[in-house]
C-alpha cells in the first residue's frame, strides 16, 4: 500500500493598510472643507451665491455637495498612490483627527464669526 503526502504550499499573502489610511485622511479632510466652505458662504455674497445649487436649501446644498467631491476626489487619488504601501497610519490617524477637531472648532459659531 503506497501513502501519498499531499504537499500544502501556502502562499503569504501581504495585506497594506495603504487603502484604509487613504479613507481615513479623506474624511478628516471631507470633514475640514464642510467648515471651510461653511465659513466662506457666511462671509461672502459671491461664494453664497455659488454654492446655491438647490435653492430652497441656499448655500448648503452646494456647500455639501462640493465637500463630498472633494472627499471622493482625495479618497480615490490617495488610495490610487497609497494601495500598495504600508503607511503609518499613526501619523495618518493623527492629521485626520487634526483636521475633524479643525471643522469642529471652526463650525462653533463664536469661533466661526471671527473670520
Amino acid at each position: 500500500m503506497s501513502t501519498q503526502f499531499a504537499v500544502r504550499q501556502e502562499i503569504a499573502t501581504v495585506v497594506t493598510n495603504g487603502s484604509g489610511a487613504a479613507a481615513i485622511l479623506s474624511a478628516g479632510i471631507g470633514s475640514f472643507a464642510v467648515a471651510v466652505f461653511g465659513i466662506a458662504a457666511d462671509k461672502s455674497a459671491l461664494v453664497k451665491n455659488l454654492f446655491v445649487f438647490y435653492k430652497p436649501t441656499g448655500a448648503l446644498s452646494g456647500e455639501t455637495t462640493v465637500a463630498i467631491l472633494l472627499w471622493l476626489a482625495v479618497w480615490a487619488f490617495s488610495d490610487w498612490r497609497w494601495r500598495k504601501r504600508d503607511v503609518s497610519l499613526q501619523r495618518i490617524n493623527f492629521i485626520a483627527l487634526v483636521f475633524l477637531g479643525l471643522s469642529l472648532f471652526l463650525t462653533f459659531p463664536p469661533i466661526g464669526d471671527f473670520f
